[in-house]
């Protein structure tokens, strides 16, 4: 970061500080703070930053945001809402660099995304990303405040759940690209509709620099229907032959795919570290944001061969020679669609799929599970293992489409032992769930074999 006064801090805030002051980082976690460091006071449904006001100016804090009354003798500057002041401050401090942006969102493939698109920059650029899922408003501020003179481009995923939150972020990140992965049906708890979730992505336009594109995949149904009179709109896919950026001659080989990027001027020929139709599209888009920002087709290429999955997305690995895919980061109906996939299409003696619950899917979670186990039974996958109470609808739905290995459980332990009986050398299984299942809990009692 480099370095703020307070006295500019104030100015943004419309807050009033007694003395000017060097500001060399900005925390919202005690823990994290270091001498120079001002202190944001959030509040939660189960914390209260103001609770440890006191503990920061201990630490080195030189001064803290607050919206309450504190008893401190340390320098308060009140506001009326500590978790906008913090969007405030990363929206200035974002200002002051004049770098290429890239904003990201979407149902799903976001994180994949990113660290493509990270790939990619990175041949041209000492480019800045979101660690982790650093990509809501407290973690997308955070990844601003990491910015310095150093940083060439930076890119931005966001993160939502309800109306509003991506309209915050992107007046944060004030992209100069943005990309929307694909309309699926995650959160439509809080947002209704698929139409609803459409509405809700298309909020980074309120924060898109003038002029700037907006990526999107030109064979979801609701994404290729917009069109944007104040700036372009650029396209990707596979089915849609009028995409700006197309992938023909897809091939799997081993865990790589390899496939061909057609676009206005070019073909480049691509192959990536991964596996999945889903995984082409993440790579076109990241192709497309290299071009947009002068990253030659070779070279977007050449990062696209390096990238490297993140978290728990899609990690392969072996466990005593049989194969094993971590895919335990996230799951809806669209990511567990692709995962079946995946599995399907890998060359293993028995095929066997993990499957947990996929939350926040409101009123349709009932049908999305079944339809999931009507998927699976159609897939060729061999073996079909549930964890979770709505899974378990999946788990019924797929014998009564006639797949004859099912098993449902509701104990980690004793799916992990049914695992370990059951797998032998030359086998394949993928894990998928929602994050909150922590289903990862299973593959590591598996791996203790």
């Amino acid at each position: 970061m480099i370095p703020l006064r307070l006295k500019e801090i104030s100015a943004v805030l419309g807050a009033v500080c007694s003395e000017d002051k060097q500001i060399l980082s900005i925390c919202t976690d005690t823990r994290k703070i270091t001498q120079g460091s001002l202190f944001v006071a959030l509040v939660g449904e189960r914390f209260d930053g103001h609770d440890f006001v006191d503990a920061a100016f201990e630490k080195g804090a030189v001064a803290a945001v607050c919206s309450k009354s504190v008893d401190t003798d340390g320098e308060i500057l009140t506001v009326e809402n500590t978790g906008v002041a913090l969007l405030e401050i990363a929206a200035y401090y974002r200002s002051l660099f004049s770098i290429p942006f890239v904003g990201i969102t979407g149902s799903v493939g976001k994180t994949t995304t990113k660290e493509m698109v990270y790939a990619v920059l990175s041949e041209k650029f000492n480019t800045l990303k979101n660690e982790g899922n650093l990509n809501n408003e407290i973690g997308l501020p955070t990844t601003v405040f990491r910015l310095d003179s150093d940083y060439e481009a930076a890119i931005l995923e966001m993160g939502m759940s309800a109306f509003g939150e991506i309209s915050r972020l992107a007046k944060v990140a004030q992209p100069h690209v943005g990309i929307i992965t694909k309309i699926g049906v995650s959160h439509i708890e809080h947002l209704g509709s698929r139409e609803g979730i459409l509405k809700a992505k298309l909020e980074i336009l309120d924060g898109l620099k003038p002029n700037a594109p907006l990526i999107v995949n030109g064979d979801d149904d609701l994404l290729s229907t917009v069109v944007l009179d104040d700036r372009k709109v650029i396209t990707f896919g596979i089915e849609n032959e009028k995409c700006d950026y197309r992938a023909v001659n897809i091939e799997q080989s081993g865990y790589n795919t390899c496939f061909t990027v057609v676009y206005d001027g070019g073909e480049q020929d691509v192959t990536i570290p991964t596996v999945g139709t889903h995984n082409v599209y993440n790579a076109l888009s990241a192709f497309a944001a290299g071009m947009y920002l002068g990253v030659t087709s070779e070279s977007a290429a050449l990062g696209l061969s390096k990238y490297v999955t993140s978290g728990m997305r899609q990690n392969v690995r072996e466990i005593n020679g049989i194969t094993v895919i971590e895919d335990c980061y996230n799951a809806s109906p669209d990511s567990v669609r692709a995962a079946a996939e995946v599995l399907s299409t890998m060359k293993a003696n028995t095929k066997a799929l993990v499957f947990g619950d996929m939350l926040e899917l409101g009123e349709i979670s009932e049908q999305a599970h079944r339809e999931v186990g009507a998927l699976v039974a159609s897939k060729g996958i061999d073996r079909f293992y549930t964890y979770g109470e709505m899974a378990s609808l999946a788990a019924k739905a797929a014998e009564e489409n006639g797949m004859k290995f099912v098993k449902a459980f509701d104990d980690k332990a004793a799916l992990a032992q049914q695992l370990k009986a059951d797998l032998n050398e030359g086998d394949a299984v993928l894990f998928k769930a929602s994050r909150g299942m922590k289903l990862e809990e299973v593959i590591s009692i598996f791996a203790e074999r």
